[in-house]
């Protein structure tokens, strides 16, 4: 049995240093992708770190509030009117508003969004709030998020501040991130907290009670429907509220990522970036293989007149091409995953790297090198083996 020699492994391999380059090339334009649709991603994904943390099925909010950076409330007898159906469990209220926090340390003033619950009462599924329930409970008291900008300074426990020009004084932390409506940051206290910031804050802002809420989070009993209780509330509830699931293809969630998709040019952007990395990778690609066909040209020559045929040519090219697409492929995706660490450790922002996109930009990687061998190609089925000898 004759043993077929692996051709297209020894031509990349054959200089070790140029190997590696290569790899470096492919690692590089696969980098930009990763980056480019991260970063996209990951101001998609930070608007739904919040929602994800609501401990109910079905969401009730303003209906003129089309995404949570609108400063929207409702009546909140509509949660008291909620709890009388039969299927729910509970219907808790959360506030939600802006305010200036200043730095301890340069005493400048940051923009952060402030999130009130009744401690008492099982709203976010936070962990950090059981465990600070009852300092919670103390007047000018707040947790901060672990992963606000560093423009807000240090958030640690004991840290005491000014928010709303009122002291303030941190007694723990949480971890959710940033996204378009937290500003620098997220601050989380009581409901009875908020009402000492927030009843009165001069007669440029609007003044908060209990009478309203933000958003309506409630919990249904085991084993209801969502989407039947969902309708059930539509249809007896005042409509000046929306009340939606807060899952599934129709959902609250879904809702949020959807209008910061259509209603912004974040995704025509960073779609665009990643394209020109995809265009910048069959670039390099090409000049790799192009490079490494000219160095054999006279092989390819001899290999035709021994009698094979273009399409042999062809494949040991496009074995090239898909080795240095898997190969190139590692290098890029492991040190991406590093950058998004990084990235989200100074942003805030929430990047995750999921099986699904690997394997997307895997198959964008392939077609990038396909493509690049099929142009470089064009060389040796071009060639006569008269021309060289």
């Amino acid at each position: 049995m004759i043993k077929r020699i692996p051709l297209a492994w020894l031509n990349l391999t054959h200089d070790r240093r140029r190997f590696a380059t290569s790899l470096a090339g492919v690692g590089f334009a696969v980098l930009l992708m990763f980056m480019f649709n991260g970063f996209m991603n990951a101001l998609y994904d930070s608007q739904l770190q919040l929602l994800n943390r609501f401990n109910g099925e079905v969401i009730i909010v303003n209906r003129l509030r089309t995404n949570m950076f609108v400063p929207r409330a409702f009546a909140r007898r509509r949660l008291y009117q909620a709890r009388a159906f039969e299927g729910v469990q509970d219907a808790y209220a959360m506030y939600i508003s802006e305010v200036n926090w200043k730095n301890p340390e340069n005493r400048k003033s940051r923009v952060v969004r402030v999130i009130a619950i009744n401690p008492d009462e099982p709203v976010l599924n936070i962990p950090e709030i059981e465990t600070h329930r009852q300092a919670l409970k103390l007047p000018e008291t707040a947790l901060m998020d672990t992963k606000s900008r560093v423009e807000v300074g240090p958030v640690e426990a004991g840290v005491i501040s000014e928010l709303a020009d009122r002291y303030i004084r941190l007694v723990g932390t949480f971890t959710i991130g940033t996204d378009f409506a937290s500003g620098n940051g997220n601050l989380l206290m009581s409901d009875q907290n908020f009402l000492r910031y927030f009843a009165d804050r001069g007669p440029e802002e609007d003044k908060r009670s209990f009478a309203t809420v933000d958003v309506g989070v409630v919990k249904l009993a085991p084993g209801t429907n969502v989407e039947r209780m969902v309708k059930t509330l539509q249809e007896h509830l005042p409509n000046d509220v929306l009340v939606m699931a807060r899952d599934g293809e129709n959902g609250f969630v879904i809702r949020e990522r959807k209008y910061w998709q259509e209603n912004t040019n974040i995704g025509f952007v960073f779609s665009l970036l990643t394209s020109m990395g995809f265009f910048v990778g069959i670039i390099l690609v090409y000049q790799i293989l192009y490079t490494d066909v000219a160095d054999h040209w006279a092989e390819y020559a001899t290999l035709k007149a021994m009698g094979y045929k273009n399409g042999y040519l062809l494949g040991v090219v496009m074995q090239e091409a898909f080795i240095l697409s898997v190969l190139g492929f590692i290098p890029g995706v492991l040190v991406s995953q590093l950058l998004y660490t990084a990235a989200g450790n100074a942003t805030g922002l929430f990047f995750q790297m999921t099986l699904e996109r690997i394997i997307n930009l895997l198959v964008a990687t392939f077609i990038m090198c396909l493509v690049s061998g099929a142009i470089a190609v064009r060389k040796v089925q071009t060639t006569d083996p008269a021309d060289v000898f």
